[in-house]
């Protein structure tokens, strides 16, 4: 199923609460709403930044591209307890301007997010969020985001088919 159904690219979550700071690696998440912009995450209890964002309220996901594949799968390969993993792997924190998490300068985009409605997180530990403020880099147009596919094994975003011409005006 994960092969087949994996909703979208893997982020990298930061996350900060009363000075400790940590970036996690996740690939379960979707959007789920446009007027506020809603996105939700499963985020295991077991992670370290779970805990962080749970008394938080607050983290940023940010959208690595196939240059940072090495560091994808080494923060996803540690915890944070251990180590400072933007030291660790040579990332860039950088002040966010809405909430009090840094973000990932090496990044191709970086989604500021506050807590929505965390009435799922005791149950299914399901977060949703409202992002705040977005920043995405101008350049390239198409970028090589990562998609997992299980297995140790990621698909790099390629060939680009457009049907602009073929879409309703509202529907784009």
């Amino acid at each position: 199923m994960r092969r087949i159904l994996e909703p979208g690219p893997v982020v990298l979550v930061t996350s900060q609460h009363k000075g400790e700071r940590n970036i996690m690696t996740m690939g379960w998440h979707m959007m789920l709403g446009f007027t506020p912009a809603l996105f939700g995450c499963y985020i295991w209890p077991g992670n370290h930044s779970h805990e962080l964002i749970r008394k938080s309220k607050q983290c940023v996901i940010n959208v690595p591209t196939r240059a940072l594949l090495d560091q994808v799968v080494g923060i996803g390969n540690t915890t944070g307890k251990d180590f400072d993993k933007f030291e660790h792997f040579g990332l860039t924190a950088e002040d966010a301007e809405h909430v009090d998490v840094p973000l990932i300068g090496e990044a191709y985009a970086n989604f500021e997010c506050r807590l929505h409605d965390g009435s799922k997180v005791g149950s299914y530990n399901l977060f949703i969020w409202e992002i705040v403020r977005a920043r995405v880099a101008a350049e390239p147009a198409h970028p090589e985001t990562l998609h997992y596919l299980g297995r140790g094994e990621f698909m790099v975003a390629g060939k680009i088919v457009n049907c602009r011409h073929r879409f309703k005006p509202q529907n784009l």
